[in-house]
């Protein structure tokens, strides 16, 4: 793209500033507004955290405030297409749709909580949200305090929801020559993100506790190397437990697992805290860089868990030019971490300055240019009359198409009755009880694949791979998440689609990427989450690393692959080219890391986890609350909120302390501050404590679980975030709702997951058009197994 194609205002938020930073890596141009002071980020790590997220972006000061400088926004979005707004929710900047001034405009709302909803007005950080949202109930030991994600996890959520927000706002003003309101909630982007946070309750009738260490749902979890940690297990199939035993028995450190109990898996499973003793004890003698490359030699599931600074060593990710210089205002250059996804046709940006205060900006005189539409006036979400061939599984892939499925694409699902979805056959998260062998009552795989439609293929057959080939032929994009060769070996790399279509859209999501030194190493999101440094920031020190367990990279390579495709979409409809993206889900999982890497190059060193602490606010923690496993969050971003705290908590004595006075202060004496909170907090309600301190201007919020998510939220139950749907095989249950809400042209839960292989005859008739003789044969000849 030789010119940007959008243009995008930004009113910026730590929610919005995110999806700003992704629409500068797709090429787009933002206009950031700041205050005439300037964004507080400026002031932040020696400005090294605004170039981090402003970078890139030009800059304009206008005084909201005043009456000139609404007028001033008004002119300045005369010749937008997108408003990126961060403005609080009681704040209207620009006013309800429609705005006769800007009827083509899409203005994207973003705020904590959502802006209706009898919480449209609390205080929200990335710690507030991430617990009110079921994060922390997901991270840290069981017994002890749950713990925030690193670098702003739950922003960071928000962020990429907005920015496939914006595009969809697009997308759909092609159809329908008409902005809209778009919202996204915070809170719902990480209700929305939890894996089997919410749904082993609605599926199973019980709350799992925090995992520590330890994979709930796969043989995985965090072990010790000689010099760190090492992220891995047990891998997912027989032949990789045979693999790993074999290594331990070369070394002798097999112990008793050669005993021929071990080779079934049920006792396995049962006994799996043995195998780990056994692996630990031989990992704690590697250095975790050798082992990992040990076991990847191997095809065995294994990542040394690294720290920011280290990741500029990554071989992976040098290899495949992930990393951007970034100026920062003082005319230095710094080493940072890139965008998700290379875009357009594989473009990387290599360097970017940001944009200094009171420069020169935009300004937009034309008005903003209607993109040409497909078919003006069509209603119906933002993605209809596109067609998505999905051949993804588990959990990153089918997470992203379920996006698209949701907001209007047509994803036809492909499997086979040999080799289904795994997560249809999970032995978790089941309504009925009893084995379970059906591969349509997983509610892993039904929420996940919701408004979706199954056929069966077997592509070992000469006419199954035919079929797949007139399915792509017809479709707009194909989605997968195998290794990096297995397309390769069924004779569909990209060049071979381009032959069948030529604009054809092709992403692919392997964990590493299709090139790469690294391109064959196996990966499960736990050692994705180790290799991109969020497993290594997780934790209460250096010493103390708990690490990420749960599948929150599979979700963020789910989002950003959903963003990628479509921005391609996009792209198609400006160039009529078609493109592969080729997504790494390591480099997806590490641009989401937030400044780590800068702040390691601003401090000199590496601080390592920090727990719930917060670098510039305190008191920022998780406090314990009257009851079992009954937290608070807490965040107190100023003096005058812990003046105000000090006097809710009756202690004049804390309020008059000179030392405690700013929050530097406090953060020297950190554990007395926490020490006066948590007994206050130890013999009250958390909902009463999160209430009294919003009610009082405090971000607060309890720690909730899934049963607090789907019962107890008053949030998320007014604004209908869980849908209630009927499965032909499962029943009727609650699903996941939309994190993006389009006024104009609204997704939803249309149809639950589809029985597999429901489709298939409905599919080759009316979309490739053949017969009931035709299908016939094929059955014959056992392409539709």
């Amino acid at each position: 793209m030789t010119e940007p194609s959008v243009r995008v205002v930004e009113l910026s938020s730590p929610f919005t500033r995110f999806a700003g930073r992704l629409l500068v890596g797709l090429g787009h141009e933002v206009v950031l507004v700041e205050p005439p002071e300037g964004d507080p980020t400026r002031y932040e790590l020696d400005g090294l955290a605004f170039a981090h997220w402003h970078a890139g972006k030009r800059a304009r000061a206008i005084d909201l405030t005043t009456t000139r400088g609404r007028v001033e926004l008004a002119e300045l979005l005369d010749g937008a297409d997108v408003l990126l707004d961060g403005s609080p929710a009681e704040t209207e900047i620009v006013g309800e749709f429609p705005v006769p001034r800007h009827p083509a405009l899409v203005h994207l709302r973003v705020t904590p909580f959502g802006t209706d909803g009898p919480r449209r007005d609390w205080a929200g950080t990335d710690l507030v949200v991430a617990a009110l949202g079921g994060m922390l109930a997901q991270v840290g030991d069981p017994e002890g305090p749950p713990l925030n994600l690193p670098q702003g996890q739950a922003e960071q959520l928000a962020g990429v929801n907005a920015a496939i927000g914006a595009l969809l706002g697009l997308r759909a003003r092609r159809r329908t020559g008409r902005g809209q309101r778009i919202e996204v909630s915070a809170l719902e982007s990480v209700a929305a993100s939890l894996e089997a946070g919410a749904l082993v309750y609605l599926h199973e009738d019980r709350v799992a506790p925090r995992p520590g260490r330890v994979h709930p749902l796969v043989p995985h979890g965090l072990f010790r190397a000689a010099d760190g940690h090492l992220g891995g297990g047990l891998g997912g199939n027989p032949r990789m437990w045979d693999d790993l035993l074999a290594w331990l028995a070369e070394a002798g450190a097999q112990a008793d697992l050669d005993d021929p109990c071990w080779n079934e898996g049920d006792f396995r499973q049962r006994h799996q805290s043995h195998i780990f003793d056994v692996v630990q004890d031989y990992a704690a003698k590697w250095p975790k860089a050798e082992f990992a490359q040990q076991a990847q030699a191997r095809k065995l599931p294994w990542a040394a868990v690294d720290r920011p600074a280290e990741l500029l060593e990554n071989p992976q990710l040098l290899g495949r030019d992930f990393f951007v210089d970034v100026r920062a205002q003082n005319g230095k250059t710094r080493k940072d971490l890139g965008f998700p996804f290379a875009f357009p046709e594989g473009r990387r940006s290599t360097e970017l300055a940001a944009p200094e205060l009171g420069a020169p900006a935009a300004d937009w005189r034309s008005p903003s240019r209607l993109l040409p539409g497909e078919a003006p006036g069509v209603s119906g979400p933002a993605l209809t009359g596109v067609r998505i061939l999905d051949l993804s599984w588990v959990l990153a892939g089918p997470y992203c198409t379920r996006i698209l499925a949701d907001h209007g694409a047509d994803v036809i699902k492909v499997e086979s009755a040999s080799r289904p979805d795994p997560t249809r056959f999970a032995p978790f998260m089941h309504l009925s009880r009893g084995p379970h062998d059906d591969p349509d009552t997983s509610g892993y795989f039904n929420n996940v694949n919701r408004n979706k439609r199954s056929i069966t293929l077997d592509l070992r057959t000469e006419d199954g791979l035919a079929v797949l080939r007139e399915l792509i032929a017809a479709s707009d994009v194909v989605v997968e998440n195998f290794s990096a060769t297995v397309m390769r070996r069924l004779g569909l790399d990209y060049a071979a689609m381009r032959e069948i279509r030529d604009d054809i859209i092709y992403m692919s999501m392997s964990g590493m990427g299709h090139t790469g030194p690294r391109s064959g190493w196996v990966s499960y999101a736990d050692t994705i989450s180790a290799s991109a440094g969020l497993t290594g920031l997780t934790g209460w020190g250096p010493d103390e690393v708990v690490g990420v367990i749960y599948g929150h990279g599979d979700i963020v390579a789910g989002l950003e692959a959903a963003l990628a495709t479509v921005a391609a979409l996009e792209y198609r409809a400006e160039t009529g080219r078609g493109q592969h993206i080729d997504l790494s889900q390591l480099e997806a999982l590490a641009a989401h890391m937030g400044t780590s890497l800068l702040e390691w190059t601003a401090l000199g060193g590496d601080e390592g986890p920090r727990g719930n602490r917060h670098p510039q606010w305190t008191p920022h923690g998780v406090y314990q609350c009257l009851g079992r496993d009954r937290w608070c969050a807490i965040a107190v971003r100023s003096d005058a909120e812990w003046t105000t705290l000090c006097e809710l908590l009756g202690r004049a004595d804390l309020a008059g302390d000179p030392e405690l006075a700013t929050a530097a202060g406090r953060g020297t004496h950190a554990d007395l501050v926490d020490k006066a909170i948590g007994e206050w907090t130890r013999s009250l309600p958390a909902s009463w404590v999160a209430e009294v301190l919003q009610d009082n201007g405090i971000p607060a919020g309890v720690v909730q679980d899934g049963r607090d998510l789907v019962e107890h939220d008053p949030q998320l139950r007014a604004r209908g975030f869980y849908v209630h749907a009927a499965h032909p095989a499962a029943g009727a249950f609650l699903h996941e709702g939309l994190t993006v809400r389009l006024a104009g042209t609204p997704g939803g839960v249309r149809s639950p997951a589809p029985l597999l292989g429901a489709d298939t005859d409905t599919v080759l008739r009316d979309v490739l058009g053949m017969t009931a003789e035709d299908i016939e044969r094929l059955r014959a000849t056992r392409a539709l197994d």
